[in-house]
């Protein structure tokens, strides 16, 4: 099942890239997506997919909101910031994770870390108060 969700995955991918549905096109891409090489070495949960796909739909209506926000109230502040990347992650959930912080207005994956993290830039409303013990 897993497999065909990254069948999936890359015929999307293909068509966002094209947007072309012609015959020929598809048979292109179906093509393409069955020769490009897979990583079987860490196993896939159904369970994985069906939670990034979850968050996914739920970032759509957030997206909505974080862009209302900062036309309303400008987000002047920036940060970059280190996410850690989930264990045992295949390529297409790393994708897939990419989208997801990148999908919103205010966060964008500026690099993926080959060691486990990503890259991430921010916008804000206003920088964080530094709290100092005395």
């Amino acid at each position: 099942m897993v497999g065909h969700l990254n069948l999936i995955l890359r015929l999307v991918i293909w068509f966002l890239l094209t947007a072309d549905f012609s015959l020929a096109n598809i048979i292109i891409g179906v093509s393409i997506a069955l020769l490009l090489p897979g990583r079987q070495k860490t196993p896939e949960a159904l369970k994985d997919w069906l939670r990034v796909l979850g968050e996914i739909m739920v970032a759509i209506p957030q997206a909505y909101v974080e862009a209302f926000e900062i036309i309303i109230r400008p987000h002047k502040h920036e940060d970059v910031t280190m996410e850690r990347v989930k264990s045992q992650r295949t390529p297409g959930l790393i994708f897939l994770d990419i989208f997801l912080i990148t999908f919103t207005p205010k966060t964008i994956v500026l690099k993926y870390h080959e060691h486990g993290w990503y890259e991430v830039h921010l916008v804000r409303r206003r920088k964080r108060r530094s709290v100092t013990q005395d």
